[in-house]
């Protein structure tokens, strides 16, 4: 082997690929990737349909080289996971079915599109996982709830009555911090009742992700109940189907596997993405945030009216992403009224260097060496735009438990009307108490020349 002194520039950065591309793709999902690097992956050899009229499906798989026995159907709607039989790969097939252009294809077909692969947005960048070494004295002490207010918030409301679903790689339920605040939630990975986490440290990129995001949530709402939905891999890896199947898990079946029986979540937690817009994901998304109904009755289990008029629907916040640029991350992007699409923000008040940015963006918050909960009861340190998202949830946490009246689509505008701006370029930064009629605040900005141009 070549000492790295010698190795040419070519080596070098063929290695650096060949490491990003194993964390990117991990072997559990054998992922196929497109023609360029712009392309995500997706899983092979299947594909997500939507008819108009679910009685079309066998005559429309026989005529495309579908099997008309789907590998799963999403409820009673008529959208199903459908395994391809003819060998074609899934963005030439879902392209077949439904052009672009929207001339020719199956006009009995909605949409088509690949199963794309969703991640937490560490996992795909191939940074670090945590750094050990913390402690519960660090947790509470650290400079992210000074910096958002979250003392002041804490004297209107601690966030009781609210549910906030947190869709990861799981949550450890045995951590002190988190075990009384935790209700049972599900595994989609896995499909079964116990959405813990899985995994190995400083093996698996994503274990340990969804328990610092959860201890970020308990941090800033602490009477707030978590509803841990596992749908990533120890690695950090989903599909978007697993994710919308967790979504409306989350917003229709609740804590108690019951449909809308009253404990449904109020608001959605997703420190995950896919670089690809998809269909799917804008339907869901709108669905749980109730910007938009399923007034169809082609789901006996979903209840849109009844749900949005009780809870006025769930705030979804998203992660943008750790892409250091404007390049859209999903479903943080999908511009749907009641989704907060949020930044991380440094110690210095300006927008962390990792951090995804652009007009479509929302909202920062702290998410530099942030401290939180990880497996095995202790305490580590992580940055990314993950540990941003969930300290937004846990401000609206707080405030539809100070106004329970508030839609999603208000609690949100709520947030990003009272945050304050940062220092230099980006987007407001999250004040919890000024989102509770405290009154607003204005960061101490040093003398520093911006890294980067905001909405270029």
């Amino acid at each position: 082997m070549l000492e790295p002194k010698r190795a040419s520039a070519w080596l070098r950065l063929s290695v650096i690929a060949l490491a990003l591309i194993s964390l990117i793709w991990p072997s559990t999902l054998t992922a196929q990737t497109g023609a360029s690097s712009d392309d995500t992956a997706y899983l092979p050899d299947e594909i997500v349909v939507k008819l108009f009229n679910a009685a079309d499906l066998r005559a429309v798989a026989r005529a495309n080289g579908l099997d008309p026995v789907p590998l799963d159907r999403f409820g009673s709607r008529p959208i199903f996971r459908l395994r391809i039989l003819d060998g074609t790969d899934p963005r030439v097939k879902a392209n077949a079915l439904r052009p672009a252009n929207g001339s020719g294809g199956d006009r009995r077909v909605e949409y088509a599109e690949p199963n794309y692969l969703a991640e937490a947005p560490e996992a795909r960048r191939g940074r670090p996982s945590w750094v050990i070494g913390e402690n519960v004295g660090g947790y509470a002490a650290q400079w992210a709830p000074r910096a958002i207010r979250l003392a002041e918030a804490h004297t209107v409301t601690r966030g009781a009555g609210m549910v906030v679903a947190v869709l990861d790689t799981g949550v450890d339920p045995s951590h002190p911090a988190l075990s009384d605040r935790l209700l049972p939630g599900f595994d989609f990975v896995d499909f079964d009742n116990d959405p813990r986490e899985e995994g190995q440290y400083g093996i698996n990129p994503g274990f340990g992700h969804g328990t610092h995001v959860a201890g970020l949530i308990a941090l800033s709402a602490p009477e707030a109940r978590i509803l841990p939905v596992r749908v990533l891999d120890p690695d950090g890896a989903g599909n978007i189907w697993v994710l919308a199947e967790g979504l409306l898990y989350a917003v229709e079946r609740g804590a108690d596997g019951q449909p809308l029986s009253g404990d449904e979540a109020r608001i959605i937690n997703l420190s995950l993405g896919t670089l690809r817009r998809t269909n799917l994901l804008d339907e869901i998304v709108a669905e749980a945030s109730c910007a938009s109904r399923d007034d169809d009755d082609d789901d006996d289990d979903d209840d849109d009216d009844n749900r949005c008029a009780r809870t006025g629907g769930a705030v979804v916040i998203a992660a943008a992403g750790n892409e250091g640029s404007t390049r859209r991350s999903y479903p943080a992007a999908e511009n749907v009224a009641g989704l907060l699409a949020v930044a991380a923000s440094g110690q210095n008040n300006r927008l962390a260097p990792f951090s995804s940015y652009g007009d479509w963006v929302d909202i920062a918050a702290p998410g530099a060496e942030i401290v939180s909960t990880v497996p095995g009861g202790g305490y580590g340190t992580w940055s990314g735009t993950s540990m941003a998202a969930p300290l937004v949830a846990g401000a609206v946490a707080l405030l539809r438990a100070a106004e329970p009246g508030l839609r999603a689509q208000e609690a949100a505008s709520r947030l990003v009307a009272t945050a304050t701006p940062l220092c230099g370029n980006g987007p407001p930064r999250l004040d919890a108490a000024a989102a509770l009629g405290l009154g607003g605040s204005t960061g101490v900005c040093t003398a520093q020349i911006p890294l980067v141009r905001w909405g270029g």
